[in-house]
């Protein structure tokens, strides 16, 4: 293999411009929501000084993204996906605003700040189906992989310096200029959004006048032992190890409570998960995506149990950059097995149950880390996370032969109603019309 095609593919953004686009103004806004994500993480704990309050984030985010995300995934196979992301991308900047202005009024009330954080929660949960559907409409079939790691390459980015921004920030000034900034993201990210073309779902039949979604949108994940076993590794692996919720203790206890301190773990995850991202041209190229998601996952654990066990600071960044490699190579893999599997009549409600798992498993794993070191200890909590999921992964890869053998299909396939005749899914039968 040469070693130009081991490097981020930029294909994408060379032959697509809607994608480019999208791409940079997704960028700014991740930016500047990892910076109030430290913001929110910093205030909670400094109103209730507290992991189960930190935790509580998890539950505040992870609900919402569950109700609003299903949502989501039916309006994305009803209506214009464009409308869809234009809609959640408004509403996420209300909700900013309204983080900007409780911090400038000085609100201690965290259940308040909470509710606003549900807010832009359930508007980002309801537009998310739609935006994971984007790239697949945007990008050739072979280029589809790339895209999905150029966009997390740049979530990876934002990750590196939103949090170490926001430890600044914060530091210099206060919260209120940490959610200022993430307002001020989401305006410029804006227009890209805006400016997207038409992205009606296909298959989408007629009833009374009204459109609905093809029946059978929720089942064939189930149906398909590649998709559930996919979205199970993830969720094995999210929520029984996730650590964000545990930084600010393990801040305070180890590594003396220093804002700047709480910024580099999260700046350590984007640190490996860029390296990862650079080099993904090696990963997007590989056929064997389900065995490489599954190898991912177990890394994950692995690493955070060992940033569990770590003392010197070096050695705790650097399990966490470990961590933040195998979650790029895991979130790449995962989200073209998806979109490539699935038909364009489902990618809505199948992108929506893939948004839950992976963005509403970690959130919920939070809260679980944050109950389980109130009772006992950080460490524990993480060591006995990280190695629970190791082991469910382990489950998962051992019942589910078609994901170990999951081949990604040649560069010009694209998937069909019949997609799942495919090697280890289940074929879906199309749906005939009810009659009126």
């Amino acid at each position: 293999m040469k070693w130009r095609v081991r490097f981020l593919d930029i294909r994408p953004l060379r032959g697509s411009r809607s994608f480019r686009a999208l791409w940079i103004g997704s960028s700014v806004s991740q930016f500047g929501g990892q910076i109030a994500t430290v913001a929110v993480l910093a205030q909670v704990w400094d109103l209730t000084r507290s992991p189960v309050g930190t935790g509580a984030i998890g539950l505040a985010t992870g609900l919402p993204m569950v109700l609003f995300g299903l949502l989501g995934g039916t309006l994305a196979d009803t209506v214009d996906r464009r409308t869809v992301v234009r809609a959640a991308a408004v509403g996420q900047l209300l909700a900013a605003a309204g983080l900007w202005a409780q911090a400038v009024a000085g609100n201690r009330n965290v259940v308040l700040l909470l509710a606003l954080v549900a807010i832009g929660t359930s508007c980002g949960a309801l537009g998310a189906p739609a935006r994971r559907t984007l790239p697949v409409r945007l990008l050739p079939g072979d280029q589809v992989a790339a895209g999905l790691a150029l966009t997390n390459v740049s979530f990876q980015t934002a990750m590196l310096a939103g949090p170490a921004a926001a430890g600044l920030i914060i530091a210099r000034w206060d919260f209120s200029a940490a959610y200022a900034a993430q307002a001020v993201a989401l305006v410029i990210a804006l227009p890209a959004v805006i400016r997207l073309p038409a992205m009606r779902p296909e298959g989408v039949e007629a009833a009374g006048g009204r459109r609905r979604p093809r029946r059978g949108g929720w089942r064939i994940v189930l149906r398909r032992p590649t998709l559930w076993g996919s979205m199970a590794t993830d969720l094995s692996a999210t929520l029984l190890a996730m650590p964000i919720a545990l930084f600010p203790l393990v801040n305070e206890v180890r590594f003396g409570g220093d804002p700047r301190t709480l910024g580099l773990f999260l700046s350590a995850v984007a640190v490996g998960g860029i390296t990862a991202g650079l080099f993904s041209g090696t990963v997007t190229r590989l056929s064997r995506g389900g065995l490489v998601q599954l190898s991912a996952a177990v890394v994950w654990g692995l690493a955070l149990a060992g940033f569990g066990l770590a003392d010197p600071l070096w050695l705790a960044l650097g399990c966490l950059a470990v961590a933040g490699a195998a979650d790029t190579v895991s979130v790449v893999t995962r989200g073209a097995l998806v979109q490539l599997e699935t038909p364009d009549a489902y990618r809505g409600r199948v992108s929506s149950v893939e948004h839950v798992i992976g963005v509403a498993g970690p959130e919920l794993g939070n809260f679980r880390g944050g109950l389980v070191a109130s009772a006992t200890s950080a460490s524990f909590s993480l060591v006995l996370g990280g190695l629970s999921a190791v082991l469910a992964v382990a489950a998962v890869a051992v019942t589910n032969g078609p994901l170990r053998a999951y081949r990604t299909p040649s560069a010009d396939a694209k998937p069909t109603a019949h997609a799942g005749h495919r090697q280890g899914s289940a074929p879906v039968r199309p749906d005939v019309p009810r009659p009126p």
